[in-house]
């Protein structure tokens, strides 16, 4: 049938080009974006789930810098304890000097005896001040948030100061230096413990980050394909449309 007012092949190729270019302008927006969902209406149930995913990997990512935080609080406290250690050491060796006690001069006790003071002064301000983020390191266990959910352990330990005095013996030193064996073993497996939390919560972050990505990032060479798809088709329902358009010219030839 030949009709003039309704040109249904111009309706049908117009509306075949309305939907192509809007396939073609997402293909468009995915490569210049890098997202291969930027609004609900491409997928409204994979951007649910992808905004799910990053919500789970910023949470991992925070419980790991929590992490982190404490492995530097620990590694500041056990810092401490070397230096204290060496001063015990130091400390054991002029104790086994002061015991010649008949052939030292009193001038060389009194020396030993201020320099074990002095020593005794240095551990103790390191056991009182030393402090991460202003708090102090020796005072015993801090809680740290271990996971994405919250989760919380305590690590650390109490040092209490061995109160070093010029007129300890060898084995009031032994003793102390075994304490403070003691706690930088303690430091250590703590540090330990959280360097093994914060590499299995960082490799979940990143399997998590690779599913997301895989739902919400665009993939070049799909969305290429598809660009170069849409772009033929809209050149052939151009050409289809104005060939629709001059049907109704062949009206004027029944006229004639």
């Amino acid at each position: 049938m030949s009709v003039i007012n309704t040109n249904v092949n111009s309706l049908r190729s117009q509306f075949a080009a309305v939907v192509n270019q809007r396939s073609m302008s997402t293909a468009m927006e995915q490569l210049s974006s890098g997202k291969r969902i930027n609004s609900s209406a491409v997928d409204a149930a994979g951007l649910a789930v992808g905004d799910k995913l990053q919500s789970q990997v910023k949470g991992l990512n925070m419980a790991v810098r929590n992490i982190n935080d404490g492995i530097s609080f620990l590694q500041t406290a056990d810092a401490g304890l070397e230096e204290v250690m060496s001063m015990l050491l130091r400390a054991r060796e002029l104790a086994v000097q002061s015991q010649n006690t008949e052939i030292l001069s009193d001038e060389q006790t009194d020396a030993i005896d201020a320099e074990m003071g002095a020593l005794g002064t240095a551990i103790t301000n390191i056991i009182t001040n030393t402090k991460w983020n202003g708090i102090a390191v020796y005072d015993g266990a801090v809680a740290l948030t271990i996971d994405q959910d919250g989760t919380t352990d305590d690590f650390g330990a109490e040092v209490a100061d061995p109160g070093l005095a010029s007129g300890d013996a060898v084995a009031d030193i032994d003793g102390y230096i075994t304490a403070i064996d003691t706690g930088r073993g303690t430091f250590g497996a703590h540090i330990n413990t959280l360097s093994h939390y914060a590499d299995n919560l960082a490799n979940v972050s990143t399997n998590i980050s690779a599913s997301r990505s895989r739902i919400m990032d665009t993939d070049y060479a799909a969305a290429s394909s598809e660009l170069a798809r849409t772009q033929i088709i809209q050149q052939a329902a151009t050409a289809m449309l104005a060939q629709a358009n001059q049907q109704p010219q062949t009206v004027l030839a029944l006229l004639k």
